[in-house]
């Protein structure tokens, strides 16, 4: 058994970018930038008003001095007025700052009778007035290469004048369960069998991460059928299989594929639930080979399949693999030789400290505390017994809402 992060390591190692395309704003929500995105101008385009008031020359605002009103700027219409010595030009929010004018004298600092204007309050230079170019300027990047797109990401990529955007496409996934006993939800269930929920949750959580995941159809426990559901994967950027990759008579999984072609990294790591986990290649499709267990699959799916397709998207590492710290609200007894994932809930003390609460029963054929729960615990091989209120590092099972 090698070590999980050995094992993490050699499978994102490696692993092919996918191919690019081009989409609408409103598609990128999400998605994965190939390339920096340019601002095609810049912000604000031209110096303007971030106040209602007048266009002014500093130096002509004394208190009590007397301004002669020129013209009106609404925004979206520039005035030709040039603000000269004793004049000014009204402007709103928004409004394009004229020739001559150095600041924005806001209309609660005067008064108004007809064109005269009375300064109650001098400005200064510069005052009220956002410069040409001091959000970004163009040809500027606003978004770089390997960032997931956010809807604040989407929304300056819109003020930057960027209506498509290259992106990485999303990476296809196909899953295929093995096992006699596996029936879809909504099928009659005929004694000894189960529902096969592992695909669907693994489905799910891949959707969520920005993959496009097939489902194929569920493989009996016969080498023939295991290899005949693995072909056509021509279009597939990565293919992951349920169940029989473990010891028994009817685990199948890697010496089926082997005939077909898979080269094995490696099988087996030393982690808990997920022991039975397989990595290897068929022709250029990378494979892994979970657990059959509903839980131990998902555990691997959140371990090792996300951060293999963030990979395989370009997406920058964050350096933590999703880590963070949170407080042990209880004991917990030594380790042993195998890196634990404990199903956990997540709470906030009466001052706000994050707490981790392992669930009592951490049997991996248990989904609804899986369902329920919030993160998973993170505890090394061999470690020692953890008291209560001790750091631990946990990983969320979604994002964060707090």
């Amino acid at each position: 058994m090698i070590d999980p992060s050995e094992a993490l390591t050699r499978i994102v190692s490696g692993l092919p970018l996918s191919g690019t395309e081009t989409v609408s704003l409103m598609e990128a929500a999400g998605r994965i930038t190939a390339a920096p995105v340019l601002a095609r101008l810049s912000n604000p385009p031209a110096d303007v008003s971030a106040m209602d008031g007048y266009a002014v020359r500093a130096a002509d605002t004394t208190a009590g001095a007397e301004l002669r009103i020129t013209g009106e700027a609404p925004a979206g219409h520039p005035s030709a007025e040039t603000v000269t010595a004793g004049s000014c030009v009204r402007i709103f929010t928004g409004s394009v700052i004229p020739d001559g004018a150095d600041a924005v004298l806001i209309q609660e600092n005067t008064t108004r009778d007809g064109d005269r204007l009375t300064v109650t309050q001098p400005v200064t230079s510069g005052r009220f007035i956002r410069a040409r170019g001091q959000d970004f300027t163009c040809g500027q990047p606003v978004i770089p290469a390997g960032k997931r797109l956010s809807a604040r990401d989407i929304g300056l990529a819109a003020a930057a004048n960027c209506p498509w955007i290259t992106v990485r496409r999303r990476p296809r996934v196909a899953i295929l369960s093995t096992g006699d006993e596996i029936c879809l939800p909504g099928d009659s269930v005929p004694p000894g069998s189960i529902i096969g929920s592992a695909a669907f949750m693994l489905g799910a959580l891949l959707k969520e991460a920005g993959a496009d995941p097939v489902i194929l159809p569920v493989a009996k426990d016969t080498a023939g059928d295991i290899r005949q559901a693995a072909t056509g994967l021509a279009t597939t950027d990565m293919l992951l299989t349920i169940g029989g990759a473990s010891v028994g008579d009817y685990d199948l999984v890697k010496a089926a594929l082997g005939e077909a072609g898979l080269v094995t990294d490696f099988w087996k790591i030393a982690m808990r639930p997920g022991k039975p986990l397989m990595f290897g290649h068929l022709g250029d499709t990378p494979v892994i080979g979970l657990p059959g267990n509903p839980v131990a699959a998902f555990v691997c799916g959140i371990v090792f399949v996300l951060p293999a397709l963030r990979g395989m998207s370009g997406e920058t590492p964050s350096g933590d693999n999703g880590r963070e710290k949170a407080r042990l609200a209880c004991d917990l007894p030594a380790n042993d030789l195998r890196f634990d994932h404990l199903r956990a809930a997540l709470t906030r003390d009466e001052n706000g400290i994050l707490l981790a609460t392992p669930f009592p029963k951490q049997d991996s054929g248990m989904i609804s505390p899986l369902a329920t729960g919030d993160a998973l615990i993170l505890r090394d091989a061999h470690a020692p017994a953890a008291k209560a209120g001790e750091i631990c590092d946990i990983i969320r099972f979604g994002h964060r809402d707090d």
